[in-house]
């Protein structure tokens, strides 16, 4: 240990809502400054202890100019508290996390509060600007297809395509997600999420005042049977409305500041980050990207994979923890299985969701949670993000 060492002191998330459920009557700021008052409450420090407050939004900028701003002056925070919002995707939270740590690590900041949120029900339609009028239609977009230029196919039908040609078929695509929903559902049973999630207030159609108390998207009562009957979306060949997470609202933020800093304030750190990484490779990779963040950070810290305790990766899809972890077994399925022990254990977005600014922050603190009730212990969590894009986060837990 290190009077340097950057460490985390509290976590906090909302629920996570479906697309246009409970959260529905909530913006991606509201969320946001909700999870932002919420960590620093359980950190005990200060509010004006806060350097920065980084968060990740994944898509369009939740919709507003300076949705993070906008959120920072929602919360309890002082006006003065200098902000900025992220948009690397579904990578977003994570990365809002490596660049708080990055600023306390070179001595620019003492105390970050970094995170993310997203708000996928509000996300508009985009009708585009027209410089003069002609006769014709208008072709209006929705962003919720998930789709760029820079690929001439949704995000959905190319990680199938991927997961394909690297030997994971829909069957495996669909026994993960069934195994994802009923390891969730036995985690939820035991109180697991208690450790980050907390309660909050939206208001229903009828402006009613309603607690969320629950995450809205698991399904335990799923079976195999159910999700085969499913199609592949968008003409695709595996990736389903039951293999994939759903577009979902909510948010999430953990607290982070260096150790000297929590000792000199009483404060006991619940984790220490190692490492943080940034990676890229093609545009089609996404479902390969978490392993090679999680190899990049088994080198640069050198540490064994194959030893780390708990493992988080996001399941955007659940072809991405399955070609990940073939990927760090080298291709080997019986290497393979022993990582997918422990990879996801408390289950995954296919059953959470993915609200896609808050993912990556969410599994962090999911991660830290298994960590702690496994006695400590050393993990990583890994995202992929839009066109190729992934971060990864090593984590350790003492004893």
């Amino acid at each position: 240990m290190s009077d340097q060492d950057v460490v985390i002191v509290s976590v906090a998330r909302t629920p996570f809502g479906r697309f246009e459920g409970v959260l529905r009557g909530l913006d991606g700021p509201a969320l946001g400054a909700l999870a932002i008052d919420m960590a620093v409450q359980r950190s005990g420090i200060g509010a004006n202890a806060v350097d920065a407050v980084y968060g990740g939004v994944g898509m369009l900028s939740s919709a507003m100019l300076t949705p993070l701003r906008q959120a920072v002056l929602s919360s309890g925070l002082p006006v003065t508290t200098p902000s900025a919002a992220i948009d690397r995707a579904c990578c977003s939270g994570m990365t809002a996390i490596g660049t708080g740590f990055k600023d306390i690590r070179l001595g620019e900041a003492t105390v970050a509060v970094c995170g993310g949120f997203e708000s996928l029900s509000r996300t508009p339609l985009l009708w585009p600007r027209q410089h003069a009028q002609r006769l014709g239609n208008v072709v209006v977009e929705d962003p919720l297809l998930i789709r760029g230029r820079v690929v001439d196919q949704p995000i959905a039908v190319y990680s199938g395509d991927e997961a394909v040609r690297r030997g994971v078929d829909r069957e495996q695509q669909d026994a993960w997600a069934l195994e994802s929903h009923q390891r969730y559902a036995k985690a939820d049973a035991e109180g697991y999420f208690e450790f980050e999630r907390f309660a909050v207030e939206a208001p229903n159609p009828k402006g009613e005042i309603t607690p969320v108390t629950k995450d809205e998207s698991p399904r335990p009562d799923t079976t195999l049977a159910k999700l085969a009957k499913l199609k592949p979306v968008y003409g695709g060949k595996t990736v389903t409305a039951g293999n994939a997470p759903g577009l979902s609202d909510g948010a999430a933020f953990l607290v982070l500041c260096r150790r000297d800093f929590a000792n000199a304030h009483g404060l006991a750190p619940i984790a220490r980050i190692v490492d943080y990484v940034q990676v890229c490779g093609g545009p089609t990779s996404g479902t390969s990207t978490p392993a090679t963040a999680i190899d990049r950070l088994a080198e640069r810290s050198k540490c064994d994979v194959f030893g780390l305790d708990l493992i988080e990766i996001n399941e955007a899809y659940a072809a991405t923890p399955l070609v990940s972890t073939l990927a760090l077994a080298d291709g080997d399925i019986t290497k393979a299985d022993q990582l997918r022990k422990r990879t996801n254990v408390h289950g995954g977005a296919v059953a959470l969701g993915h609200p896609l600014g808050a993912s990556g922050a969410r599994i962090v603190m999911t991660l830290i949670n298994g960590l702690r009730r496994r006695g400590g212990g050393r993990g990583v969590a890994a995202i992929c993000g839009g066109f190729g894009q992934g971060d990864g986060l090593l984590i350790e837990v003492q004893e």
